[in-house]
């Protein structure tokens, strides 16, 4: 089992010079004896006046982690040398939220109704029983197992070291289902010489979103060699399971999608409890500034770019992509639009979906006729 733990104590700076003087000639004869370093994530510093870099690259986890010099950690994304060049935009725009509707984003839950539903959401408890194990999660660190999408609360909080593991993993494989469905969409939408009404273009925004969540949280912590491994076997085995499981049937993949966007809801809303409790020293903390690249792609204001502002808006995304592919579970998959990019008549304008505010999705007749 792989165990990720920080501490929370907080190191003086000549506790720091002692650590180090005392931990460099063992890393020393770890890598003549040809171990390496035992690194799961390097995790990184963003505000360097309320957080020292030293004391973030030393002394923040006991184990299991690097000891590499903090000027290395320091900017994840380092600017390239492009004369011309200055910067790259969004190639999605984030549409924004208002305060309001982030915060009325709740953990929800729908019922399995067919057979195929069960086994979706039966997938998605297995996956989320596994990545527990993997990541070291103790039963003293489980919510009510009674409500695994709504319960919060749990005897003993998880670390940021803990919380960064299980974010980067989640990123790194929730970006596949949007590009292969919309990849395969496309792709019939060429062969059949048809239209596809929409499904696509929401589709590779959705993986795009997530591919942001997750450049964003490796600003935050930088994965190890061991980590590294996981995210290229777990992609492997997604991507295919996801390009098998779209080609049988889109209906079950949304709908097993759905389900797994719900568990993200809930990761990020506990995140949140944990955060406003301060039970995260680190992210609790108001001077806490979240990255750059953040507060460009969500255009967040000054004053609201602490973490909790930060999470509020991953989540609001998550519980979109919630809503969204549990609808798109009930449509019928080769012919009805897409119904969050479409134009409603000024009749029908109240069957405008709100995705974030359906935990279960619209069925069809509520949003199609």
């Amino acid at each position: 089992m792989i165990s990720f733990e920080a501490s929370k104590k907080i190191c003086s700076p000549k506790q720091v010079a002692q650590l180090s003087r005392t931990v460099s000639p063992l890393l020393s004869q770890a890598r003549a004896s040809g171990f390496g370093y035992p690194a799961i994530l390097r995790l990184a510093t963003v505000d360097h006046q309320s957080w020292p870099s030293q004391q973030s690259a030393l002394c923040f986890g006991r184990h299991n982690f690097s000891t590499t010099s903090a000027s290395r950690l320091q900017d994840v994304f380092p600017a390239k040398d492009t004369p011309f060049i200055r910067r790259t935009p969004p190639a999605w725009a984030h549409p924004g939220y208002t305060e309001e509707e982030m915060l009325a984003v709740t953990p929800g839950h729908r019922r399995p109704k067919t057979v195929s539903d069960w086994v979706a959401w039966k997938l998605i408890r297995f996956a989320r029983w596994a990545m527990d194990l993997v990541t070291g999660i103790g039963p003293e660190q489980q919510v009510d197992m009674k409500n695994p999408t709504t319960a919060v609360a749990a005897e003993k909080p998880l670390t940021e070291a803990q919380w960064l593991v299980r974010i980067i993993f989640l990123e790194s494989i929730a970006g596949v289902p949007g590009m292969v469905g919309g990849m395969l969409r496309h792709l019939h939408s060429l062969r059949r010489l048809k239209r596809d009404n929409g499904w696509i273009e929401t589709l590779l925004e959705e993986s795009y979103n997530e591919r942001m969540h997750l450049l964003v949280a490796l600003t935050l912590g930088k994965p190890g060699l061991l980590m590294k491994t996981m995210i290229l076997g777990a992609q492997g085995v997604y991507f295919n399971a996801m390009f098998l499981s779209y080609l049988v049937s889109p209906k079950i993949t949304h709908r097993f999608v759905g389900y797994l966007e719900e568990e993200a809801v809930h990761t990020y809303t506990r995140l949140l409890h944990e955060i406003e409790n301060g039970d995260l020293p680190k992210w609790s903390n108001p001077n806490f500034k979240v990255p750059d690249i953040a507060v460009t792609y969500w255009r967040m204001p000054e004053g609201k770019r602490t973490m909790r502002d930060l999470i509020l808006y991953i989540r609001a995304d998550e519980a979109v992509h919630r809503g969204v592919n549990h609808t798109l579970s009930n449509l019928k998959q080769k012919e009805d639009p897409n119904p969050f990019v479409s134009v409603y008549g000024d009749s029908e304008k109240q069957h405008k979906p709100k995705a974030a505010l359906k935990p279960e999705g619209y069925e069809r007749e509520e949003v199609i006729g």
